[in-house]
């Protein structure tokens, strides 16, 4: 069975079960390591009502999906491979793999990887998510990503010029990355 039918597979599966239990499919992966297969399902809390408390995945929540996948996957029996079955939350630093993701964590802290260099740097760390955006003309392209732009905010702190000194905020600089230069986006895990 081909990857992308397993992950077809399991979001049937799952597609009544996880709203039942206050609970939404992020991402599904079907991966071969060090000669084993595993097929990941990472869930998470739907996105809070403005005004209320964000929510999170806990150990009971992936117990309850991993029993009940477990179950009809055993019932079902359609993958031919032996396979490890994981269940988890997509952790503090989740990748943003939908363009839903930059709407919901604008404003939050995110690092970001390109796949080439953007204004002389490959990557930003603990920057402001300010959100996607429209690139405009977007005429003789052929992806989707290409017609957005990742609008960030960066505020950079000065090093000061003699010790015992202390540093200086900078003026924040807001950026516009084109979304095909970008290789990854996550949230920054700031303790």
């Amino acid at each position: 069975m081909a990857k992308a039918d397993i992950a077809e597979l399991i979001a049937n599966i799952l597609k009544e079960f996880l709203p039942a239990n206050g609970l939404e499919l992020y991402k599904v992966e079907y991966v071969k390591e060090d000669g084993e297969r595993y097929l990941r399902v990472y869930i998470e809390k739907p996105e809070p009502a403005p005004g209320e408390p964000e929510t999170y995945v806990g150990s009971d929540d992936c117990a309850l999906v991993s029993e009940y996948l477990s179950g009809e996957l055993d019932r079902l029996d359609p993958i031919e491979e032996n396979y490890y079955l994981e269940v988890s939350s997509p952790g503090m630093d989740r990748e943003f793999i939908r363009d839903d993701d930059y709407r919901r964590f604008a404003g939050r802290q995110i690092d970001i990887t390109l796949k080439q260099a953007f204004e002389g740097r490959k990557a930003f760390e603990e920057v402001t998510l300010i959100g996607l955006e429209d690139a405009g003309d977007t005429a003789g392209t052929d992806s989707e990503a290409s017609a957005k732009t990742l609008v960030i905010e960066e505020t950079p702190i000065i090093p000061p010029p003699k010790k015992g000194m202390k540093p200086k905020i900078g003026e924040t600089v807001r950026r516009s990355i084109p979304l095909q230069q970008v290789k990854t986006v996550r949230l920054s895990v700031i303790f």
